[in-house]
């Protein structure tokens, strides 16, 4: 049903369109048939019809990933174990992030500290799944980062510009490996803490986020891997991911 409506929408908005553009042709060429009221008339209600496409088709699409999400949850993973390099999957999805953060928004940057420890060799994991964690996590640190350095630059005057910073790492703990991922952002306020990994929670605007991402990754770590995930963060200065991973 959701790819229908999205088809749908999307083939009003093509229609609306052209629609416009036979409307226009009638105004330029000087072609009397109606007259001037009608015509602005006309033209109102087709833009307001390609408006309203066009909030339907983005609406189904969001829709249509919150159900997939929504059933890759309930259903968990059939993905197949793979000795996998962590500090490579980690790099990748760092680099995936940034590269599609700029693609959205070309006044996104951020600075990007690394430091892999060579000696965690590789893991028995998802590779898929376990990369979906980091995607997510990733993702939002860079979000908090840049909307607090842009929050900064909006706001009265005297505010402390920041840089947007960005720090991942990984350790060899013996008989476990330990991922940080952390931000320079607004932290997360204590009263909301104990949220972040329910379900549909998000502190993301309307249409910026679903509150799966943080739920999914909690059950990738934990139940699947057998490993833990836990946050560190003081509010106004940094949030702080931390993943373990068991060896065996």
């Amino acid at each position: 049903p959701l790819n229908f409506v999205n088809n749908f929408a999307a083939l009003s908005v093509d229609l609306a369109k052209e629609l416009r553009e036979e409307v226009a042709k009638i105004d330029d060429g000087g072609l009397k048939i109606v007259d001037n009221e009608s015509l602005a008339n006309m033209k109102e209600i087709l833009e307001t019809l390609e408006q309203n496409a066009e909030k339907i088709n983005h609406h189904g699409k969001r829709a249509d990933g919150i159900v997939k999400s929504m059933m890759q949850h309930a259903r968990g993973s059939s993905g197949q174990r793979e000795s996998t390099d962590i500090n490579h999957l980690l790099d990748e999805a760092v680099n995936l992030t940034y590269h599609g953060m700029r693609a959205n928004d070309a006044a996104f940057n951020i600075t990007i500290e690394k430091e892999y420890d060579s000696s965690i060799g590789k893991l028995e994991v998802v590779p898929q799944d376990l990369s979906r964690v980091f995607l997510n996590i990733i993702n939002n640190a860079c979000y908090a980062a840049h909307q607090k350095a842009r929050g900064r630059e909006q706001g009265a005057n005297g505010n402390e510009r920041i840089n947007p910073t960005l720090s991942v790492s990984t350790k060899n703990l013996g008989n476990q490996i330990e991922i940080r991922i952390r931000d320079n952002g607004n932290g997360i306020p204590p009263e909301i803490r104990e949220k972040i990994f329910n379900p549909f929670f998000t502190t993301k605007p309307t249409g910026q986020g679903t509150g799966l991402g943080l739920s999914i990754s909690h059950d990738i770590i934990v139940q699947q891997h057998r490993g833990e995930i836990q946050v560190e963060t003081e509010e106004g200065k940094f949030t702080e991911f931390v993943v373990r991973l068991p060896r065996a």
